[in-house]
């Protein structure tokens, strides 16, 4: 027992030490006086001065402050991203499940842990006394410390929204207003009450003197009608202004335009969707990785790089591209490092040209080695090219992108062409540059397609256009973004066809959203939530939500969601309670509802859970079936398909029917073979039920068999099928058995697969039944004669009747009897012996 007590005590430390290191990463990346958009807060002060930056009353103040709240930064730090096998998840949730021993008050250390730091504290009370004298800075800082908590300054969202407010007061400042329309779309923190008029006023105000995301965030309202009615118009003329400024910042950098790591992701992706693994769109029927147990699919990037340098020191040339190329791109949680990828690249040079003549590719081993030597060859170009990990030189780029493109690489191919085209050491000559760039064109590199279609558009004649929006169309499917620039201004002005303001903004919006450096803050976001802190990464998800990102409406949602699972079972295990600032399932429903008007199918299928359990907001099942119903049309979601046969099972928002329900249960299992176990399940229990009513004579409409198609028979089929079933088994028994000899007494072999008995047979098949239709014919033709002189007769009969009922003597008549006389007519039994005549 005491060994157990032990083991809790060691676990609890454990837990313990390990939050309050998460406790104490609190901070923002780079100065507090930065603003979100990359300029400086000075600079815009600066501008709305009249480009003087003068020095405001209590700037010494601001000052003293920085520099003690400069000894507090510590900036966040990526985490590894190692998949979570079996034993790391029983350990993860058995120190969830440990009893907290803090029975009392709070130990010292933990007090000492929580307690103001003093450095802190005198920070604040100079920022404080500076903004007393209505200094800009003073309030900026306050403002964005009692916002997002910075240098672990406790959140105040009424006293950020007085200093946010008080600094739009005092000069117009465009963040401000952007943070005021930030919190009153939202109410966070209950500071205001959500008012969306408020913040499309303040967020109107913030776009019109430049905020780049205000006028995201305005562009994203007016063509989503949020707050307002929809305005494509006003939407693309908002998301043009984000898109040449993104369009002019990517072209200001090195030859060949600027590059960052792409740090935009769905935290619910990360452990299968909003679902969780094999249950959610995201990670079923078509989306669901089908790797094998021996492939790399749900290996950390640490395994992969780390099995890839075992391979490169054995020689594997492969290995090496991919390590270089790995470092040179970097990735989510993995920096790019220059130096290193130019080490593996230049390796497999040194394998390929020796002593600058290639290596024979006929010896063993480098059967392959040309085509990635060459690939080696353009990074190294590029490298040189752009001035990465080395000094610029465009001599020795040249000099490598000739070595590549000998090699018929695309990328060096593109290189030469952009030194020719531009003159970079050498004279220039658009000639040679375009036919290295038709080089690489044809082997679909999309950069080498841009240049191209830009060059067309310089010509100006209507072929020369069509041409040139041809490339970009091209480049776009790589998500290349001045293909996507280029097409929304194509779409914008209706160049080849007539003007399309929804296409021009899906581009235009494309382009913004892909500058993530010069507009986004999703790096500080996913180091918050990488670190732990939930709370600073919603914060910051926040604000890239409004400006429209669906990725960050989705990480919102997925934030927020009090309903991750049905099951008691984390409940039970959560020690901690849910901090009020991610405790708002109304704002979740809201954040779901935008990430599915932009396309995501599990966030349709939440909005439906809401709707139907009345989360966030009034239940209400006829929403709930209209998200499910959208969600489940073409079978993307088998979650969907799956809650309609439920609601069909129980009668809930739809007619009680167990066959409608047995067929979406059918359909949820067509669309995702994992959901095998709850559809077998439901359709045992569906089967019982459906018996049940069957025998008491229920009103619901029980499960029925599926009526099975009547096939159609053709003449064709008619005799093939006559053929097969009935004459086949005949002869294949019994003519085998009796003519074992194919052939005849004076006569070749028989051959009936030359198509003449078969021929034969059809034509007299089909004289039969040509026959048998005249036959038909006459047979009918015939009844109908009879049953007219039968008619005929009945006719006279009555009127005989008639007449000796009246008294009369009519001669008798012979029109229309035939020939001879007909029976109960006179001179009838004369004929009948003979006597006609005598």
């Amino acid at each position: 027992m005491k060994g157990l007590v032990w083991v809790i005590l060691l676990l609890q430390a454990v837990t313990l030490t390990h939050a309050d290191t998460h406790a104490n990463q609190h901070v923002l990346g780079g100065d507090a006086t930065k603003d979100k958009n990359g300029d400086t807060f000075h600079a815009e002060i600066a501008a709305q001065a009249g480009k003087q930056a003068a020095r405001e009353p209590g700037a010494d103040l601001v000052d003293a402050a920085l520099v003690e709240l400069r000894k507090l930064h510590q900036p966040l730090q990526h985490r590894s991203r190692k998949h979570q096998g079996v034993m790391n998840t029983i350990l993860h949730f058995a120190l969830m499940a440990l009893p907290n021993l803090r029975l009392s008050a709070p130990t010292p250390e933990s007090s000492a842990a929580t307690a103001p730091n003093p450095k802190l504290l005198h920070a604040t009370k100079l920022l404080e006394e500076s903004a007393r004298q209505n200094n800009s800075d003073a309030h900026y800082i306050l403002a964005e410390m009692n916002f997002y908590g910075n240098y672990t300054h406790p959140r105040n969202f009424s006293a950020a929204f007085d200093h946010y407010h008080q600094l739009a007061l005092l000069n117009g400042n465009s963040s401000a207003m952007y943070m005021l329309g930030l919190m009153y779309s939202t109410g966070i923190g209950g500071a205001v009450q959500s008012d969306q008029a408020r913040a499309l006023l303040y967020y109107t105000f913030a776009a019109n003197n430049g905020h780049t995301r205000a006028e995201m965030a305005v562009a994203n309202r007016h063509y989503f009608g949020i707050g307002t009615p929809k305005n494509c118009d006003v939407a693309v003329k908002y998301y043009k202004r984000v898109a040449d400024k993104a369009i002019a910042w990517y072209r200001s950098g090195p030859p060949g335009g600027r590059s960052w790591i792409s740090e935009a992701y769905r935290i619910a992706d990360e452990s299968g969707g909003a679902y969780g693994e094999g249950a959610s769109a995201a990670s079923a029927g078509e989306n669901a990785n089908k790797a094998s147990v021996t492939s790399d699919a749900h290996a950390s990037i640490e395994d992969i790089i780390e099995y890839l340098d075992l391979m490169s020191q054995k020689g594997d040339f492969k290995a090496s591209f991919n390590l270089g190329r790995i470092y040179y791109e970097g990735q989510r949680g993995l920096d790019k490092n220059f130096v290193l990828a130019r080490r593996y690249f230049l390796e497999i040079a040194q394998k390929y040209w020796k002593k600058n003549r290639p290596a024979e590719a006929s010896k063993a081993g480098l059967d392959s080695l040309d085509k990635t030597a060459g690939r080696a060859a353009g990074y190294i170009g590029r490298m040189y090219l752009r001035g990465e990990g080395t000094e610029q030189n465009f001599d020795r780029a040249k000099f490598w992108f000739e070595r590549g493109a000998k090699l018929s690489d695309a990328q060096s191919q593109y290189g030469l062409g952009l030194i020719f085209l531009n003159g970079y050491g050498v004279k220039s000559n658009p000639a040679q540059a375009i036919e290295l760039f038709q080089g690489a064109a044809m082997q679909d590199y999309s950069y080498a397609q841009v240049q191209l279609g830009k060059l067309y558009l310089d010509h100006g004649s209507n072929e020369d256009v069509a041409t040139g929006i041809h490339y970009f169309e091209l480049a776009a499917r790589w998500g290349n973004l001045e293909a996507y620039y280029h097409l929304a201004e194509a779409n914008n002005i209706g160049v080849t066809h007539e003007r399309s303001c929804r296409g021009a903004v899906q581009y235009y919006k494309n382009v913004g959203e892909r500058a993530e450096p010069l507009l986004s803050s999703w790096t500080e976001a996913n180091l918050a939530y990488e670190s732990g802190d939930a709370e600073l990464a919603f914060l910051e998800y926040l604000g890239l939500a409004e400006q429209g990102y669906e990725k960050a409406q989705n990480n919102i949602a997925y934030l927020l969601d009090p309903a991750k699972s049905r099951l008691p079972l984390g409940r039970y295990l959560a020690q901690r309670p849910k901090p009020p600032l991610l405790d708002d399932p109304k704002l979740a429903l809201v954040s779901w509802t935008r990430s599915s008007y932009q396309g995501n199918i599990d966030a349709l299928v939440k909005m439906g859970d809401y709707y139907l359990y009345g989360i966030g907001t009034e239940p209400d099942v006829d929403k709930a079936v209209q998200c499910y119903t959208g969600a489940s049309e073409f079978h993307q979601s088998a979650q969907a398909l799956y809650n309609l046969g439920w609601m069909h099972e129980h009668g809930i928002g739809l007619n009680q029917d167990y066959h409608l329900a047995k067929r979406y249960y059918d359909a949820a299992l067509a669309t995702n073979e994992e959901a095998y176990l709850p559809v077998s399940l439901s359709l045992l229990k569906l089967r019982a039920k459906s018996a049940w009513n069957t025998l008491t004579h229920g009103k619901v409409n029980s499960i029925q068999d599926e009526p099975t198609p009547k096939k159609e028979w053709s003449l064709a089929d008619w005799i093939n099928n006559f053929i097969q079933d009935d004459g086949g088994p005949y002869y294949d028994d019994g003519y085998d058995d009796l003519y074992e000899d194919e052939t005849m007494a004076g006569g070749d072999p028989l051959d009936f697969d030359d198509g003449v008995m078969e021929s034969v047979a059809i034509l007299g098949l089909a004289a039969a039944l040509v026959f048998l239709i005249m036959y038909r014919q006459q047979r009918q033709q015939a009844a109908r004669r009879q049953q007219e002189e039968e008619a005929r007769r009945q006719q006279q009969q009555q009127r005989r009747q008639a007449a000796a009922a009246a008294g009369l003597n009519q001669p008798q008549q012979q029109q229309g009897n035939g020939f001879f006389p007909q029976p109960g007519e006179p001179g009838f039994m004369q004929w009948g012996v003979g006597g006609v005549g005598h």
